[in-house]
């Protein structure tokens, strides 16, 4: 992606007009928060004035009108990030570049503020480039996402085009939990077999594979149906239920496909809790399933 329409390659550094924040924050521990955010203006020897109403702006922006007299040690994890993308903002940078900036904080503070950064850059129109190991992040905070793998871009895209439709097995299992299916042959378009089963998979799927090409399957565990009683299709499935693992508004559930020849393999699938509760869903019971042929992916190996 293109943020600048000027080349700045042979500019230095300092004079490129990016912001950054670092996953450390780095703020000048002998600096209060006020300060922090007018460094950068004071070294471009802006008036005093305009210094102090754009260090009370981005404070105000930021949330934290009362903490500008205080030392980045008195403030909480999340307040010193607003001050350090407070003090990147502050010179109103073309690009701004966030290197991982909610990885230090816990749990609860950092889905707090993954939300609060992102409606910050949209009010501030500043494209914005994000570097995360966090799929959540990735997927709530995006326009686009970059996948790399091994220093090379494999798949750009809008966060649910890189969901639903992993280019390569290594997007498919980096963004959310997926579930691969063994070792399969291409019978004809549109079908694929593992072991003693054929699927139906999307009809484009390994497209250009002559017949007997080997493919891998996968599928993600929210897209595991239970179809109603009585009602069958070629993808339906008669599996055990390995085992249960409790997650509060959902049950992450283990079976295990009956694959003959092919030898054991492992599915899982995320199910409602309340439709464990109607269905008594419990450990070694058997049970119907369905895999959505519109949801398996096929990849040639």
């Amino acid at each position: 992606m293109f943020f600048q329409s000027r080349d700045v390659s042979g500019l230095p550094v300092s004079k490129r007009n990016v912001g950054i924040v670092f996953q450390s924050y780095a703020l000048f521990p002998n600096l209060t928060a006020s300060q922090n955010i007018g460094y950068g203006l004071k070294n471009r020897r802006r008036d005093r004035g305009a210094i102090r109403k754009r260090v009370e702006e981005l404070l105000e922006l930021v949330g934290l009108q009362l903490m500008g007299p205080k030392y980045p040690a008195q403030l909480s994890g999340g307040q010193q990030q607003r001050v350090a993308l407070a003090r990147a903002m502050a010179l109103s940078p073309d690009v701004l570049l966030l290197d991982e900036p909610l990885s230090a904080l816990d749990a609860q503070v950092r889905i707090l503020l993954r939300s609060e950064v992102r409606d910050l850059q949209r009010r501030l129109g500043v494209s914005t480039i994000m570097v995360t190991h966090d799929q959540e992040e990735a997927l709530t905070m995006a326009d686009r996402i970059l996948v790399m793998d091994h220093g090379r871009i494999v798949q750009n895209g809008t966060p649910w085009d890189v969901y639903n439709k992993p280019v390569t097995p290594f997007v498919a299992a980096f963004l959310g939990s997926m579930n691969f299916i063994g070792s399969g042959v291409k019978e004809a378009a549109g079908v694929v077999r593992i072991g003693s089963i054929s699927l139906q998979v999307p009809d484009g799927a390994a497209e250009g594979m002559s017949p007997g090409g080997q493919v891998m399957l996968a599928i993600r565990p929210e897209d595991v149906l239970v179809p109603p009683p009585g009602k069958s299709d070629r993808n339906t499935l008669c599996v055990r239920v390995g085992g249960l693992e409790f997650r509060g508004p959902h049950y992450r559930v283990t079976f295990h496909l009956p694959l003959g020849d092919a030898g054991p393999s492992k599915l899982e699938a995320d199910f409602p809790t309340e439709m464990i509760r109607r269905l008594g869903i419990r450990q070694d019971m058997e049970l119907t399933i369905r895999l959505p042929a519109d949801r398996i992916r096929v990849y040639a190996l």
